[in-house]
């Protein structure tokens, strides 16, 4: 079986790896992080095997990139000229979203990639072992947890 032009699996897999990026990163930062995924990825597509899954690859790329953001924003020093008093009402960054991306943002690295990985690209306990690291198992508990985080989390602020 040969392996799709490369341009076809970015077609194809493109939304689901900026999911993922979203997921880690947040909606703001997720783009450079796609970018970086793809990039990395056409320099070793034409090392990859027929037989391997684009999609479990492609999500193990994005992971990687995304926590190299992660890592190195918390690096770098934040500069403000000075503080605002308030969030202003018309910041376009808090839309009605921005109550889940702040929940999603809260949780621990693990239980927001295994949420993301699961829930939002639909990866199989076992594959996102292997990306995270740990049993399946964890995964699973890792997940369970998230989700019982959110939901606390999201209950809590509506109220």
């Amino acid at each position: 079986m040969n392996l799709p032009p490369f341009e076809q699996v970015v077609t194809d897999h493109g939304p689901t790896v900026l999911r993922v990026c979203r997921a880690v990163l947040g909606p703001d930062d997720a783009e450079d992080a796609w970018s970086e995924t793809f990039l990395s990825a056409m320099q070793a597509y034409p090392r990859l095997r027929p037989d391997s899954d684009v999609v479990a690859w492609l999500v193990t790329i994005a992971h990687r990139k995304a926590i190299d953001q992660v890592r190195a924003a918390g690096r770098r020093a934040i500069t403000l000229p000075e503080l605002p008093d308030r969030a202003g009402t018309d910041d376009v960054a808090r839309s009605d979203a921005s109550g889940l991306w702040d929940a999603l943002r809260a949780l621990p690295l693990k239980q927001r990639q295994t949420v993301a990985y699961h829930y939002l690209v639909g990866m199989p306990y076992r594959d996102i072992a292997a990306i995270v690291g740990g049993s399946e198992d964890a995964a699973r508990r890792a997940a369970s947890d998230g989700i019982a985080s959110l939901r606390t989390s999201l209950q809590t602020g509506a109220a």
